[in-house]
């Protein structure tokens, strides 16, 4: 019965760990890019934005 709760902790800490990675390689490709004022060009920095609360208002020019 102990493993069970060591299981989920494991499966747990890994998705955690991967959602980090996901908006470190985000916020590191949106650095090297230089397009903070344009939409996210993929997945990986769309997060990057949503979780760090970066985003570009739709209708500025």
């Amino acid at each position: 019965m102990d493993v069970i709760p060591l299981i989920i902790a494991a499966l747990l800490a890994a998705v955690l760990l991967t959602g980090y990675v996901a908006v470190l390689l985000g916020i590191r490709r949106e650095g090297r890019a230089m397009s903070l004022r344009y939409g996210p060009a993929g997945a990986s920095e769309s997060l990057a934005r949503k979780v760090t609360g970066c985003y570009v208002r739709s209708g500025l020019s």
